[in-house]
């Protein structure tokens, strides 16, 4: 079965749960204002897509391709990427709001989290190498055997990073945020 290509297309302020969207790839695609909260987009295919102001909350991405992705200003709580397809996997993010997603395992380098809120972003064993993290707030994420080398987190907060479980070399971290880097050894920096 042939799975339609959907080519240049812009969506704006659509309900997908009004008007499904229906299976198959999507090239140089805008999505912009549109609801996909809890909808099963499993085996889609995204190409080189923009997705702006869009809600995509505790969608089902098993198996669903995300080539060239950038999310702007977009609501996606709980999304667990670790079971996309991995082929081709990148993600860029501004301004969104990640809140319990999770990266597990996953190959990210170069990607983007700019200004974005990461609470209890699950990071396990994924590769971030020369990621970009700037002003994002980073409370409970989970980095755990997570290779973070050349990964820029200047100006994000609350972080917690344990050194010794992870790889850090040539990350660039702000002074006045050095305190996440030491809360494993509980010492008091005044």
């Amino acid at each position: 079965m042939d799975i339609p290509v959907i080519d240049n297309e812009n969506f704006k302020n659509i309900d997908f749960h009004k008007t499904p969207l229906n299976k198959g790839e999507y090239e140089n695609c805008s999505f912009v204002n549109c609801d996909f909260s809890t909808l099963n987009l499993a085996s889609y295919v995204f190409s080189e897509c923009d997705f702006t102001d869009c809600n995509l909350s505790n969608i089902q991405v098993n198996n669903t391709s995300f080539k060239d992705i950038s999310f702007s200003n977009c609501k996606m709580i709980g999304i667990d990427f670790s079971v996309c397809n991995p082929f081709l996997l990148e993600l860029n993010f501004s301004n969104c709001q990640l809140d319990y997603s999770s990266f597990y395992n996953l190959k990210l380098k170069g990607s983007s989290f700019i200004n974005s809120s990461l609470l209890e972003v699950d990071y396990t064993e994924t590769n971030l190498e020369n990621s970009d993290f700037s002003g994002s707030n980073l409370r409970g994420a989970l980095f755990e055997n997570t290779s973070l080398k050349g990964v820029d987190f200047r100006n994000s907060n609350d972080y917690s990073i344990n050194l010794e479980v992870n790889t850090v070399k040539n990350a660039i971290f702000s002074r006045n945020q050095i305190e996440g880097l030491l809360e494993k050894y509980q010492i008091i920096l005044e």
